[in-house]
């Protein structure tokens, strides 16, 4: 008997946390990427990159759970492949957007690019297809 047999709440219990992780962080993100443009001193505090940290700690863990739960491969489904492709663009973007891009306009173009990474990986996740919601 598999494990969404043994505890059917399982699944739906671990794909609202990943959800609810998913907008925390984006959230998160998003509000230390304005406060970067307007040059705001608080996101880079300790307790606000420890929180970033933890919530995206947790989000990672509940991904992986799901996957082994649901027995999903990224090397077979291209559109798991794609997303975690994606999410190694977002952070690179994300560390452009709040702290290693050299002027307000690159910090702009680092902060969109990474939202729009977000915003791809969420199509794809939803879905589950390489494009997204892209017309293909």
């Amino acid at each position: 008997m598999s494990l969404i047999e043994q505890a059917p709440w399982l699944y739906p219990t671990l794909l609202w946390i990943h959800r609810l992780l998913a907008g925390l962080s984006l959230s998160l993100f998003a509000a230390r990427g304005l406060g970067a443009l307007w040059r705001q001193g608080w996101i880079m505090r300790r307790g606000v990159r420890s929180a970033s940290v933890a919530i995206d700690s947790l989000l990672l863990s509940a991904g992986v759970s799901l996957w082994i739960l649901l027995r999903h491969n990224p090397w077979y489904e291209t559109w798991l492949a794609t997303k975690l492709a994606l999410l190694v663009v977002y952070v690179v973007l994300g560390s452009f957007a709040l702290k290693r891009a050299r002027s307000q306009g690159a910090r702009l173009v680092f902060l969109l690019a990474a939202l729009l990474s977000a915003a791809a990986m969420v199509a794809i996740a939803r879905t589950r297809d390489p494009l997204g919601w892209w017309p293909g």
